[in-house]
Parts: structure tokens; sequence; C-alpha cells
């Protein structure tokens, strides 16, 4: 991977498993099961991306195959008990469906899935036709840069841009994606907080122990 920030299309599988609206309640866990995916976009026949069935879509049917629920259970579950009568992706899916583009940046899907609990992401164009799917395992890979790469980069990208002439030279050295800098350099301490977010922002980097020191120049 090259420098950051990377982007949803750099991460993503773009060889998508997908069902259409029609596809029978068995289909769709066969293909999961085959392909080992808890969720699948629902296409219209142009590759429009209408829907998604997941995992969660398909236990309903489990859940009340031999019970009878209350009134009480009935109403607040109304959404999950037509579920477990639908045979069809058209009547399983959720919809619309949650999406994303391939220029986002991997944070920005990452705020998408995270707080609706999504494990799979369908990638869209601008007509919303599907291009690919990114998981949260693909938004996982920039952890995997070499502690060199990372190093390479906050010291091309962030030290020598803002202190190209130190007071002492800047060492840079990562260590399983902890970054520790020291030396000293001339200005305010407040361009050494800058640089701390900002190699907090490197993708692939986990933790930031700054120690540069700031004098002020004269």
């Amino acid at each position: 991977m090259d420098s950051s920030p990377h982007r949803v299309g750099d991460v993503m599988t773009r060889a998508a498993v997908a069902v259409g609206r029609n596809a029978l309640f068995k289909d769709i866990v066969e293909r999961m099961e085959q392909w080992q995916v808890s969720a699948l976009p629902v296409l219209e026949g142009d590759g429009r991306v209408i829907g998604v069935v997941s995992e969660a879509d398909l236990l309903p049917k489990e859940e009340f195959r031999d019970s009878d629920p209350d009134r009480f259970t009935q109403l607040r579950r109304l959404p999950d008990l037509a579920k477990a009568g639908a045979v069809c992706a058209e009547e399983l899916m959720s919809t619309p469906a949650v999406t994303v583009h391939a220029d986002a940046t991997l944070a920005e899907a990452a705020r998408i899935m995270a707080p609706r609990h999504i494990k799979r992401l369908p990638v869209v164009s601008s007509e919303g036709v599907l291009e690919g799917v990114v998981s949260r395992g693909d938004l996982l890979k920039v952890f995997l840069r070499s502690d060199n790469e990372l190093a390479d980069e906050i010291r091309r990208d962030i030290v020598d841009v803002l202190f190209p002439a130190p007071i002492e030279p800047i060492h840079v050295m990562v260590t399983d994606g902890v970054a520790t800098l020291t030396g000293r350099v001339g200005g305010e301490s407040a361009r050494v907080d800058l640089a701390t977010r900002l190699i907090r922002g490197v993708e692939g980097v986990v933790g930031v122990d700054c120690r540069l020191t700031a004098a002020d120049v004269v």
C-alpha cells in the first residue's frame, strides 16, 4: 500500500457475490455458505443495489419456526415476524441499502459500519451500480503495513514537512505499529502537537509516543 489516506477502492473485494430480488431463501443461505459471507447485496437487472440480505434478516425464520408469540411480541417484532414468513430476497432484504463509494476513505467507511453493526458494505458507483464489497476485515488491512513503511511515510509526509530544519536530528522509529519520535525542534509546541495528531491519522499506526521537544526560535 502507498501513503495514506487509503480509499475503499484500495481494499474492497471487486468480485462481489450478489443475488437478485427473486432469489429464494434456501438459495441465499446456500450462497452465503458457499462463499463464507454474512450478507449479500440484492440487485436489480442493471446491477443497481436495491437492498441487502444479511444473516440477521434470515434468522427470524428459525427463531419463530415453532413459536406462537403473544400480542405484545407481535407488535414489538412486527418486521422480524414478516421476515419469518418471507421466501425470497425482496421480502427479506433490508432497504434502502446502506452503501459506500469507492473513493470514500477507510475511516468514512468505518463510521458507516460501526454504529449500524454492519459486517459487509456494498460499494457502488454514482448510479448505485455494484462495484464491490468492503468488509470489516478489509478495513483492518492497513494494520498489516510494515513498521518500515509507516516510518518512511511519517518521516517523508509529516516530519520533513513540519520540521525542515530541526535543532537536533529527529529520529522516527515504529515498532509493532507504535511510532516513537525523538529530537529537538525550533518553533512552538503547537507544531509538535500537530505532528502528533497527523501521525495518529496515518493508517496503520497503532499509537504515538512523541518525545520531541520544542524551543522558541530567537
